[in-house]
This record gives structure tokens, sequence and C-alpha cells, in this order.
């Protein structure tokens, strides 16, 4: 026996998922049957038990182990007694670190029953095998993880769902568990959340209106519904910004599987990281949307866009819509200190910056409101009276532009490519001569960093220009969503946030015209996936 007998002996168990498989010899109840029998035998004093179970032995911060590391650099530990040196973790490194330098140091010896290894007889043959044992035991894990990964990522392939979370507006079908129906409550809640967002409204103040109505948290609602053993906060209706971004940026509110979202670096590091959007699966129509592809796509592109609110703390359903139609610049809104709303205004954020290279675009929004409202109603009204002529024309348009756009994009797109493979060649060539002595180490540095640099960055506009190209090839689809709009929006008679938002994806405005001695001034708009419409003409070719 070793150390004081007022030092507790710590028998310490860890079972994880993949060993649960194995069957009752590695169980939680199996293992401390053996070492307590161990401990009693042996005349160890004062058994005590550190229990992970669920817990992966590749991972050393686990609340039962960490516990047990409490105890024995407080001096509280004489003796530490496992089944095996696997129960103890599944990392070489780390697994000799605690049994050579921790134990040691606070004066602990160390059994693994199943292994015959003991650090009270140092000059044992089994102790000296332990290392290999180590690997082994790493070995396992390895491939136990390997095994996982592939079964996962075959399963994630075919569209399985890999969350194990539903998305707050679905329940598992009580029939299928990897199908999602959708949850009728919940599900108002997200559309409330979409809409409010089309309508120009951030995250924080979603999550605020959302506490001011009594509306039940993700967390809260679940409890409510018997789907979440969690304690409920202390306010049930505390929502947060987070929350909103994480339902406001899901994917699967339009109907498809998203699968690869996250990764992991290694076994070792079990810290979930963002998988680029090129390297997730996505799987349409999978189970029934709650949004529709287009509101879904216009929040995330209202997201990436930074609404200015001025110094009083107000904003306009047009801010980061609006852009000088010269320069191209973004127009930022302002308003009077006297709260007037009639004196706010849009001005093109490069004239205010440098009167020289851009000319004042200056215009009110009362006056862009009016105008905007104008050509969504005769656009709308024209929809409804020449639907057929009105497609015929656009078709034709956009016929025209795609083919042109995909011409310049897909010789950009081939130009890029033959770039990337010409760039990995020289890498190549470089490697090669650096091994062989022909080119200094300094010098392969400064290439290999040049090379790959230039890499990323093509790699970034080939993804970019493959994205503009399915948008391009995608344009005769969008004349049928304009018209299902204009259906929607004829007659419409004020111009809410939402509207705006689901009909616009963009207006420009011109430098005010004074040669008739009267202001006028002119504004182009471009329609959400049409881009601009030719009314004017339309309306000439109709009246002749």
């Amino acid at each position: 026996m070793s150390g004081a007998t007022n030092k507790i002996t710590a028998l310490y168990c860890r079972l994880s998922q993949e060993d649960e498989r194995l069957g009752e010899s590695l169980s939680i109840e199996n293992q401390k049957t053996i070492l307590l029998e161990y401990a009693k035998k042996n005349h160890f004093p004062n058994p005590v038990f550190f229990v992970d179970d669920g817990y992966s032995g590749t991972n050393y911060d686990r609340p039962g182990f960490q516990s047990m590391l409490v105890e024995i650099e407080a001096g509280r530990v004489g003796i530490v007694i496992t089944k095996d040196l696997s129960r103890l973790g599944r990392n070489s490194a780390l697994t000799g670190l605690y049994t050579n330098f921790t134990f040691p140091q606070y004066g602990v010896r160390y059994i693994a029953i199943n292994d015959n290894y003991d650090t009270i007889d140092p000059n044992s043959v089994n102790n000296d095998f332990a290392g290999i044992k180590n690997w082994f035991n790493e070995f396992y894990a390895r491939d136990t993880s390997r095994k996982i990964r592939a079964v996962q990522k075959a399963k994630g392939e075919r569209g399985v769902p890999l969350t194990v979370n539903v998305p707050y507006g679905y329940v598992k079908d009580p029939e299928n568990p990897k199908h999602w129906l959708v949850d009728p409550e919940a599900a108002a809640v997200v559309k409330r959340i979409f809409s409010m967002c089309m309508e120009g409204r951030g995250p924080s103040q979603i999550a605020k209106q959302l506490q001011e109505d009594k509306v039940l948290t993700v967390s809260a609602y679940k409890q409510s519904h018997g789907r979440a053993a969690a304690a409920i906060s202390e306010d049930p209706y505390a929502w947060k910004d987070s929350t909103v971004v994480g339902i406001l940026e899901r994917r699967e509110y339009t109907g498809c599987t998203v699968n690869f979202k996250t990764y992991t670096n290694s076994i070792w590091d079990k810290k979930q990281r963002l998988n680029p959007v090129e390297n997730q699966a996505v799987f349409p129509n999978t189970h029934e949307r709650i949004i529709d592809d287009d509101v879904f796509e216009k929040v995330q592109e209202i997201r990436s866009q930074r609404h200015r609110m001025t110094r009083t703390g107000k904003s306009s359903i047009f801010s980061g819509m609006v852009y000088c139609a010269d320069c191209g610049s973004k127009m930022q809104y302002g308003s009077s200190n006297n709260r007037d709303f009639n004196q706010d205004f849009f001005d093109c954020a490069l004239h205010k910056k440098n009167r020289s290279k851009c000319r004042g675009h200056f215009i009110r929004v009362k006056v862009l409101e009016g105008q905007v409202l104008n050509h969504v109603q005769r656009v709308t009204d024209y929809i409804l009276c020449h639907e057929d002529y009105f497609r015929k024309v656009m078709e034709e348009q956009l016929r025209v532009e795609s083919t042109e756009k995909l011409t310049v994009l897909k010789k950009q797109l081939a130009r890029n490519e033959k770039r990337i493979a010409d760039l990995k060649r020289l890498f190549m060539k470089i490697y090669e001569d650096n091994a062989s002595g022909k080119l200094s180490d300094d010098r392969f540095d400064m290439m290999s960093q040049s090379y790959d640099a230039e890499q990323k960055q093509l790699e970034e506009e080939v993804l970019s220009i493959r994205q503009e190209i399915e948008v391009q090839e995608q344009q005769i689809e969008n004349i049928e969503k304009v018209i299902q709009k204009a259906h929607k929006y004829v007659h419409i008679e004020e111009l809410t946030p939402y509207a705006l938002r689901e009909l616009v994806s963009a207006i420009y405005v011109d430098a005010p015209d004074k040669s008739s001695g009267k202001r006028v001034q002119h504004i182009h708009i471009k329609y959400d996936g049409l881009g601009y419409i030719p009314l004017d003409e339309l309306e000439a070719k109709e009246k002749a």
C-alpha cells in the first residue's frame, strides 16, 4: 500500500458511446465492481469513484477526470486505479504525461488492472510496454473516428439529416425520426421573424419585440412541449440577438436539408468550425418549407448591408438600397434636427467626402418614396393588363443580357481555372527545385507564398463567377416570380418595408436637372430578380 491512510483511493471509470457498443464488459457498473473488489482485496483505503459516462477518451476535459485531478493537485489522493490504460484516455502523449509526470509529481500511485501496470514497480516489463499499449489505444480511437466519419459522410451525402437537434419550427415525424414536420405554432414565430427582418428590423429589434409580446424563447417553448430537459431561464421570454440570427441564417427553413455545415480539425480538437458554403451539401425539398427561397435570399442580402441610423435614432426603409447613378456610391440617409420627416433626405456618400469627384445627388425621402410607389403601381398595373406581352419582352431582354454576360463570365472562368492549374504545376516545379538544391529555402518560401496567395484569390473569384453564372442561367425563372409578385401587390396604395424589400433590389438616383427652370430628378429601379423594367417603352408600344 502507498501513501498515508487519510488519502483517498480514486477509482476512475469512463465509458464512451463507442465503447458502449462493445457490450456489458465495459459498462460503468462492470468497471465499478472490478475496481472496488480490487481496492478491497489489496486493502487500499477510502475508495472514491470518479465517473465519466458518455465521454470520449480522446478528450481530457471530462468532468469526472477533472474533479479527480483537482483532488490529486490538492494532495488528497494516494492511489488512482482504472480497469485498463484506455479508461484513463486514448491520447498516447497525454496519457503518458499523466502517468509519467503528473501522478509522480503529486506522489500518486497509478494502477491499470487488466494491463498489469503499476507505477510502484518502475522496473516492471509491463510498465515498459505501457507506451506501446497507449499507442494502440490511440490507434483504436483514430480508427473508430475514421469509421464514424465515413458512416456520417455516407449518410450526409445521401441527404440524411446529420443534425441531432431539429430546427425550431419543426418536429420529428413520429413514423420517421429522420423526417421533419412543421410545428404550426413555432413556424408562425419563424415567419414573423423573417417578416420583421424584411421590414428592415435588425436582430436586436426583433428580439426586443418578441420579448415585449411575451413570445416564449426557443428553449422555453421546447420545454413547455416536453421536448427539452434543460431548465428554463428566469425570464422565458428573454430572446437573444444570437438566437434570432441563428433562425435567420438557417437554410433548412426553405425545405432543404443542409449537411456538413461544421467540421472539426482532428479527433483531439472537438471545436466545431463553420464549413465554407461550397463544402456543404444541400438537398432541396426534403421537408415542407416555412420560408420561400426568394424571401430567404432577400433576408441574407438585407443582413449583409449596414443600415445607417441618424443621430436622432431614425432610419429609412430605403436605407442600404439607394445608390448614386453617376459614381455608384451608396447614398446616405440623413434627417433634420427638428425631426420633420418631410426634411429627411439621401445624399451621395462620395459627394459628401469629395465634391470634386461627384456632383450632388441629394433627394428628399418623401420625393423618393413617391416616385418609387408610382413606378411600382405602373409596373404592377401593366403586368396585370398585359401579362403575356410583358413575359415575351422580358424573356427576350434577359436572353440577350444573359448571353452577353455568360460569354464574358465563362471566358473569365476558363482563364482563372487555367491559371490555377498553372500555379499548381509551378508549385510542384519549385518544390522539386528546392528539394534538389536548385532553389534556396528563402527563395522557395517567397515564391510559394506568392503562388499560394494568388491561387486563393483566383479560387475565390472562381466561386463568385460560378455563382453569377448560375444566377444568369436562372433569369427566365425570375420573370414568373416577378409576375406573381405583381399580382400580389397590384393596386398597392402604401409602400411598406416588406413590399419594398420583396419587389426592389436597388434604386439609382440621377443628379437633378434644372435646365428647364424647374428641378427634375429621375430614378432607375432594379427589380428583384429581374433588373430594370423598360416601362416607358412598354407603355409607348401599347399606345402605338
